[in-house]
């Protein structure tokens, strides 16, 4: 087994920098057209985030169920049919406030031949389209340390351009703004060291935020599909690693990479947070109904590990 160690320069690494965030740019207005066709898709036959509450627009019947309030019961509507009692359900109409964040690190860059796109053009796309479908409903939405979380129709908008504009992405989205019972969306590949990524989303769960995480995946990532002699390049510090026959690696590997995926997931669950898995050769449109179905819960959890 060859192994060869390198290290960029500081300089080296700001270059990177600069070149991801001009990269980033030139990509954003193609990915907005695709983040408001997957939404467009997503949400035919949709009418905003809605579920019974408070609100006084009227959204359905429903059979009444033992320990409601009989104030409830809408007498008229259960004497037209003989199989039960109906209740009158209001639309709920509160806005809540959502932040949604893509990573912008250069692992996410990554793209092999079996993903029909990078993690990068894939988390900004699903963030976007996110960001577009909270909009529509009337949700106040922003991005950490990039917009201010506000109601606006053109929500996408207001976030692609700021993104195009922004030189320096934050390794993880900035909590200043980010307020107790606000909803957060974090798109990412979670390829961070894990301990350390527990934590983080320890400290926002303890601030009152109720978390969805998107994980992207290349689909080569889980596999493991090499073989022979193969060089592997960590993106971020540089270093590289020469095998000479990488097949026998796969097994580990892949028993590595699911415990690191399942631990996510536990941890997810423990704070009362949900965690969705995406593969970059799938349908972007199934990431968004997904997520979206976990933004919808009626009920808030919060946790604090």
């Amino acid at each position: 087994m060859a192994v060869t160690i390198g290290q960029r320069s500081e300089t080296e690494n700001s270059r990177e920098v600069l070149a991801r965030a001009r990269a980033r740019a030139a990509l954003i207005p193609d990915l907005l057209i695709d983040a408001h066709t997957i939404a467009n898709t997503v949400t035919a036959g949709w009418h905003g985030r809605r579920k019974r509450g408070s609100g006084d627009t009227f959204w359905q019947f429903r059979p009444y169920d033992t320990g409601e309030s009989m104030a409830r019961i809408d007498w008229r509507r259960s004497a037209r049919d003989d199989t039960g009692i109906f209740v009158r359900d209001q639309e709920w109409e509160s806005a809540h406030t959502v932040w949604v964040w893509a990573d912008s690190s250069s692992s996410m860059l990554y793209k092999s031949e079996l993903g029909h796109v990078s993690k990068q053009s894939r988390a900004l796309v699903l963030a976007l389209a996110a960001g577009d479908v909270l909009a529509r409903s009337g949700e106040r939405v922003g991005w950490p340390g990039v917009t201010r979380a506000v109601a606006s129709r053109n929500g996408a908008e207001r976030i692609a351009a700021q993104l195009m504009a922004a030189k320096e992405m934050p390794e993880f989205p900035p909590l200043q703004d980010v307020r107790n019972r606000s909803e957060l969306l974090l798109v990412s590949d979670f390829l961070a060291p894990m301990d350390e990524t527990l934590e983080r989303l320890s400290t926002i769960a303890r601030r009152g935020v109720r978390g969805t995480l998107l994980q992207i995946i290349d689909p080569a990532e889980e596999r493991f599909p090499f073989t022979g002699r193969t060089r592997f390049e960590d993106p971020s510090s540089g270093a590289k690693l020469t095998f000479g026959r990488a097949e026998t690696l796969r097994d580990d590997y892949t028993r590595i990479f699911a415990a690191r995926k399942q631990a996510l997931s536990d941890h997810c669950r423990r704070l009362g947070w949900h965690h969705v898995v995406h593969h970059t050769d799938e349908l972007a449109s199934t990431a968004l109904v997904a997520v979206h179905t976990r933004l919808t819960l009626p009920s808030f959890v919060g946790a604090a590990a």
